[in-house]
């Protein structure tokens, strides 16, 4: 069992929102009315936690070592929106998220495959964590700066945590999980190719309540994302690659081969599909120019 030792790991390391958050700190000139709002908005969208986490205990059922990491991922992602709704009731009361705000947004997920949802969220993790640390340069106020530094580690470390359980899956399910994870992989690594942000919080997770049916859709202000990553934090082309050569760097790991471009990993992806389908193992193709 892998619960066991990443209890100890991240218990080992687990801050304390009282004595590691410097409020003392804060420096009321130095937050805006529009940053303020973003925050509010991150702290409603870290809630998002709760309807995952069930989603995550119904699809794996079979699986009772995950399900007990789940008890440490939500209490430390549901601790995340706390921390940010600490800071908005101490300085911007008016903001603070509502009871129903943070109800809109648990709604059931569609069932989905446990290995590619698994890939998902730890590709999620791996961009949270650039958001965030590129949330705290944007912001000058030093205590939300603080905040969004120490919940960017947190992501980092569920990232890695995520990858212990990818690579026990390997070893229990060979292919079959290594063509789910390079599927899930490719899409996740493609985020300049398509419109929106590619995270689990902005994607389509039930039909019948389509198109309201990501979280981001249920917030308050459903354009919020686009603007605070393109116009606010401006996570622009640069941070983007840093995302796609971590998701490459961590892949090539994994499956012991090295996937220097995402046009790498999806021959990988259709080599894997080859294998489950017994059809036959694409040719290697020169990338497109």
């Amino acid at each position: 069992m892998l619960y066991p030792e990443l209890f100890k790991q991240l218990e080992s390391v687990r801050w304390d929102m009282d004595k590691d958050i410097p409020w003392d700190q804060f420096d009321a000139g130095k937050l805006s009315d529009e940053q303020a709002q973003t925050i509010k908005m991150n702290a409603i969208t870290e809630w998002a936690a709760l309807p995952a986490t069930e989603m995550f205990l119904r699809d794996n059922r079979g699986d009772s070592d995950f399900s007990a990491f789940m008890s440490i991922w939500f209490f430390e992602e549901q601790k995340h929106s706390l921390v940010l709704m600490e800071y908005l009731r101490r300085f911007r009361p008016e903001l603070v998220p509502t009871e129903q705000e943070l109800h809109d947004i648990r709604f059931e997920f569609d069932p989905a495959p446990a290995l590619e949802t698994l890939m998902l969220h730890f590709c999620g993790e791996i961009r949270l964590n650039h958001w965030y640390r590129r949330a705290a340069e944007w912001h000058s106020e030093p205590v939300i700066k603080h905040i969004y530094s120490t919940l960017s580690q947190d992501e980092a470390r569920h990232g890695g945590a995520y990858l212990r359980y990818m690579k026990r899956a390997i070893q229990n399910f060979g292919n079959d999980a290594r063509a789910a994870f390079a599927k899930v992989g490719v899409l996740m690594a493609s985020a300049r190719r398509t419109a929106q942000a590619l995270h689990p919080t902005n994607l389509h997770v039930n039909k019948t309540l389509f198109p309201n049916d990501t979280i981001q859709s249920r917030l308050p202000n459903p354009e919020w994302l686009e603007h605070w990553l393109d116009t606010q934090i401006k996570f622009d082309a640069v941070w983007e690659n840093k995302v796609v050569e971590r998701i490459l760097h961590n892949l090539s790991l994994l499956m012991d081969r090295s996937f220097k471009s995402v046009q790498e990993l999806n021959r990988f992806r259709k080599e894997m599909q080859a294998t489950l389908t017994g059809g036959t193992t694409p040719q290697p193709q020169p990338d497109a120019a």
